[in-house]
């Protein structure tokens, strides 16, 4: 028996009228437990704890993901690297050959890519997450569960494709001669920073998304705008250094960087990723807590 037929809920008299209660209840197992629903008062705690419950659920929404995401497609999982390969073209033509910028000494193919990679998945995954809800409509409307899974299934779903993008990038390093060193393994935190700035984003466009129909306009242009404040195509190194910390807010400026740093043997962002992290930690914590505020009222809403 799969987890939601396991779960037993009871109908939602009246959101922001009287209190109703949701008793989810697992057979054989000892993590059941019990959900009350009531008005919003305040702002609502994030309750971590009711996320790990549902575990399984996550588990599921992002397996459900990944197999609707290249069903009936002719190159499958090629899909993940081809973006990002047609891009590092066009890049490498306008860029590279033609405006003759500073690609810190590499190859500007291989430059561009490396920064290409986690910015894909960036772009991508706040896409998809941004758009979450909406595209859930029928399962918000008919159960209780965290609403906060469907945009965090949307951004763990690309990581899969970050995967790929990346066994990609090591082969193109091997074509060009360059071998990264122990540093590379620094990628997986630098990843995790681009999926925490994914989702933080994600997670307030999604909601906004709810109640502003019109956000999903804004969400092509604003990732279209952040490509080019953040150093993809160019150098981190061509920022005067009074504007740094002003790159560093931009979450992204951190992790492109960090990647240049741990596969090319760039400079460290001595200043635009601890920034970056700043701002993603308070971005992210921004982004739950208003999620969690308005949750109550998606069903209405939506």
């Amino acid at each position: 028996m799969n987890y939601c037929a396991r779960v037993a809920l009871a109908e939602q008299q009246d959101t922001r009228g009287s209190d109703s209660a949701a008793v989810a209840a697992s057979s054989g197992r000892r993590d059941a437990f019990e959900v009350v629903i009531r008005p919003a008062r305040g702002w609502a705690p994030l309750n971590l704890r009711e996320l790990w419950v549902h575990r399984e659920l996550l588990y599921l929404l992002v397996w459900r993901n990944l197999k609707v995401r290249y069903k009936q497609t002719a190159l499958g999982a090629a899909w993940a690297v081809i973006p990002s390969v047609l891009t590092m073209l066009v890049f490498t033509v306008i860029f590279g050959h033609l405006g003759r910028l500073s690609s810190d000494g590499s190859p500007y193919a291989l430059f561009s890519f490396c920064a290409l990679v986690p910015w894909t998945y960036f772009a991508g995954s706040l896409s998809l997450a941004s758009t979450s809800l909406l595209e859930n409509e029928r399962l918000v409307t008919k159960i209780y569960f965290p609403r906060l899974l469907i945009p965090l299934a949307a951004v763990l779903v690309g990581l899969l494709d970050l995967t790929i993008a990346f066994g990609l990038l090591l082969v193109l390093a091997a074509f060009y001669g360059v071998y990264p060193d122990v540093r590379a393994l620094t990628v997986v935190p630098l990843a995790g920073l681009a999926c925490a700035a994914a989702f933080g984003v994600g997670l307030l466009l999604s909601a906004l998304n709810v109640f502003y129909r019109d956000v999903r306009y804004v969400i092509a242009f604003l990732i279209q705008f952040w490509l080019f404040v953040t150093p993809v195509a160019y150098s981190a190194s061509l920022v005067p250094e009074r504007w740094r910390l002003l790159l560093g807010l931009n979450p992204m400026a951190g992790v492109v960087t960090g990647f240049r740093w741990a596969m090319l043997d760039g400079p460290f962002p001595t200043v635009t990723l601890p920034v970056s992290i700043a701002s993603t930690a308070v971005l992210l914590l921004a982004a739950l807590y208003y999620f969690r505020r308005v949750e109550d009222t998606f069903a209405d809403v939506v």
